[in-house]
């Protein structure tokens, strides 16, 4: 029963009730450089984790 529900809320409409994001973070999430940068703290953080565990 909910599947019908959900077929007739359309996005951007005032029952829709996700967070939709700004200009900013489509920039970010678009943006190389800033997602090369997050890609090496998560890599540098990941090599932490594992140096601690071995």
């Amino acid at each position: 029963m909910a599947l019908k529900d959900e077929k007739h809320i359309k996005a951007y409409s005032q029952n829709f009730t996700t967070m939709t994001p700004g200009s900013f973070q489509k920039w970010l999430r678009t943006c190389v450089i800033f997602q090369f940068i997050r890609f090496l703290i998560i890599n540098i953080k990941m090599l932490v984790v594992v140096s601690k565990s071995h």
